[in-house]
């Protein structure tokens, strides 16, 4: 074989290869994402199974299982329905926005950064801009009168939350609240795929256990967030539509805007927890 055929042969392996190389990197940019799309959803029905199970212990409720059942204004079997189809419509739009967001770069996903630094960075902008986001919106779904009575009124037919009915909406306040959401706080943080997938299933967890209903001491979400089970609550069944709504990490956007209702978390003599409102001097 001469020197040039030889060459050509190379070149050809090589291109080959890099070809194979781009491909298999592809293949990883676009598993990131499946990940990031539907390992939050698993997470969610896992972390809720684990607080289901402890629906029977009174001494951890805030709310009476009878009340649960009583004053709730839909069904569990309802609830899944709702839950479930969001979440297929939630899946699809994430699979189309990381691939608007990846090309926006080039066509390329975001590289994974090696810096745990970076990462917390990242997680903590992203926090920042989901909370905004959530709090404002939440807060003027409910002072509009045709937007509270149309759709957010959904989710507020659990008087008495639990832990799979978190994310019970209207499928249109969903994608306000949620997937505009997501994808500001994906976009503005800069974080890759393989870390937003951490930081959904961490926003997902935050949110099911703010739901749950459920105040289980030793919980670290009630030690390290002043928006929990029993703040959420406090908006769900005491006064949901002028108190409490950041959503899901921090409290601060409630006491900047004066939204902001402190409670006193007080044993029932039938066992469990109240959450109740402090009244604060005018």
């Amino acid at each position: 074989m001469s020197g040039s055929s030889k060459a050509i042969n190379f070149l050809a392996v090589s291109s080959s290869s890099s070809s194979h190389l781009c491909s298999t990197k592809m293949a990883l940019a676009i598993s990131d994402e499946l990940l990031a799309t539907f390992v939050p959803i698993v997470v969610y029905w896992i972390y809720s199974a684990f607080y289901m199970s402890f629906g029977s212990f009174d001494n951890y409720r805030l709310h009476s299982k009878k009340d649960e059942e009583d004053k709730n204004l839909v069904s569990k079997a309802n609830v899944i329905k709702n839950v479930l189809f969001q979440q297929t419509i939630q899946s699809t739009l994430a699979i189309v926005l990381y691939r608007v967001i990846g090309n926006e770069g080039g066509g390329a996903s975001k590289s994974q950064p090696n810096s745990i630094t970076v990462m917390a960075g990242q997680f903590i902008i992203a926090m920042f801009v989901l909370d905004t986001w959530q709090y404002f919106m939440h807060r003027y779904f409910h002072h509009k009168k045709f937007l509270y009575r149309h759709f957010h009124s959904h989710h507020h037919k659990l008087v008495v939350p639990y832990a799979f009915g978190a994310i019970y909406n209207h499928p249109l306040e969903a994608f306000v609240f949620d997937i505009i959401g997501g994808a500001l706080s994906y976009s503005i943080s800069g974080m890759s795929p393989r870390t937003s997938m951490y930081f959904f299933s961490f926003a997902t967890i935050k949110s099911v256990d703010d739901h749950c209903g459920v105040w289980l001491p030793g919980n670290l979400f009630h030690i390290f967030f002043n928006n929990n089970s029993a703040y959420h609550d406090v908006h769900h069944y005491l006064y949901g539509g002028k108190y409490n709504f950041s959503q899901p990490f921090f409290v601060m956007w409630d006491r900047i805007m004066g939204t902001y209702m402190p409670y006193s978390l007080e044993k029932r003599a039938e066992g469990g927890f109240e959450a109740r409102p402090i009244k604060r001097a005018k």
